[in-house]
């Protein structure tokens, strides 16, 4: 267990180098002047000279490379007077002269728009993120489950059709498309109805009762994330079902004289959840990746609305960074997932 984990962390190392390259390598050629988006127009050139020094902009693009790579890397070198120390912080492992090699947190630089550092921005915002897509995530388990259960319980019937088609239709059509119209329906029209806001965040401050939470805002921006894992979710639900049912042991529980409620949920379903929960696992990571266009329909203070708005301004520490915390997030979570596979299946070996 503990070597597969190594093996899969130096897998994640590899993949996280290959996606800092990349967008090192983007935004190189993308337009856009960091040095003017800080100076201003109206700055001299010692100004420019000194942010472009700071910035380490007047380096070769080697020395940026490299730069860049160790600022992002959780192990690295800086400097051991008080500059280095206050830039990067972390734990001395090893003096190197004026240098050090340090174990620190990664610094992914600070930007352009208010001058913060990235990592605190995107901390911020994270919590969001990870409420939306853990509620989207369980709308979809839960409501999956339930109707695939329906489903297979009737086969070929009208309400089995109905599902089906409806299932492929939350497959087809686009994330950002279904939350437009959900948002329109149940947001707007319908709102006197539902009593649902278009917009709003999870917590939310009154200037009386101060600040408190306001479920009822993450119901639609959660359901529309929601709804692609819910079709897909229904669909292996009735598979797996059908197929559990045609065992022995079923026939075997029904012969017994066993009640349909607990020949279903006591032995069908108990072994037909396995390719179900392997989808709800490996879901978690994509949805808070596809969480981007969601958030921004809803005007939802996540990972999604900072970083397309650090894309309209030009922000591209924020950008990089968003791209490379996003691809850790994905490296993290299939770890787990790989890991709970055995736990969940004895038959799945590690390695």
């Amino acid at each position: 267990m503990i070597g597969f984990v190594l093996s899969r962390l130096w897998q994640g190392v590899l993949v996280l180098l290959g996606v800092a390259l990349t967008v090192f390598f983007l935004f190189q050629v993308l337009p856009g002047d960091p040095v003017a988006l800080l100076a201003g127009q109206r700055s001299d050139a010692a100004t420019r000279a000194a942010i472009a020094q700071d910035l380490g902009l007047d380096q070769p693009l080697p020395a940026q490379l490299l730069g860049y790579l160790n600022d992002v890397s959780p192990l690295g070198l800086h400097p051991r007077d008080s500059v280095g120390v206050a830039k990067y912080g972390g734990v001395q492992l090893l003096p190197l002269g004026k240098q050090a090699l340090v174990l620190k947190t990664p610094y992914l630089r600070r930007s352009f728009q208010s001058n913060k550092e990235v990592l605190s921005i995107l901390l911020d915002h994270f919590t969001g993120t990870l409420w939306l897509a853990l509620v989207a995530m369980l709308l979809a388990a839960v409501m999956g489950i339930g109707l695939g259960v329906v489903a297979a319980l009737r086969p070929h019937s009208w309400l089995d059709r109905m599902l089906l088609s409806t299932s492929v239709l939350g497959i087809s059509v686009p994330s950002f498309v279904a939350a437009i119209l959900i948002a329109m329906t149940f947001g707007f029209y319908w709102s006197h109805w539902t009593g649902l806001n278009l917009t709003g965040q999870l917590f939310e401050t009154d200037p009386f009762t101060g600040r408190h939470v306001v479920l009822k805002n993450l119901l639609l921006p959660a359901f529309a994330l929601g709804v692609r894992p819910l079709a897909v979710i229904v669909q292996l639900t009735r598979s797996s079902m059908l197929d559990v049912m045609s065992q022995d042991y079923i026939r075997t529980a029904r012969a017994k004289g066993l009640s349909g409620y607990r020949t279903v949920v006591g032995h069908a379903l108990k072994n037909a959840l396995n390719p179900v929960l392997t989808a709800v696992s490996g879901w978690l990571a994509s949805l808070m990746a596809g969480a981007f266009f969601i958030e921004y329909i809803f005007n939802w203070k996540g990972l999604g609305t900072v970083t397309l708005r650090a894309v309209e301004n030009l922000d591209f520490p924020v950008v990089m960074g968003a791209t490379i915390f996003i691809a850790a997030l994905f490296v993290v979570v299939n770890i787990v997932v790989d890991v709970l596979y055995a736990v969940l299946d004895p038959r799945v070996k590690l390695g």
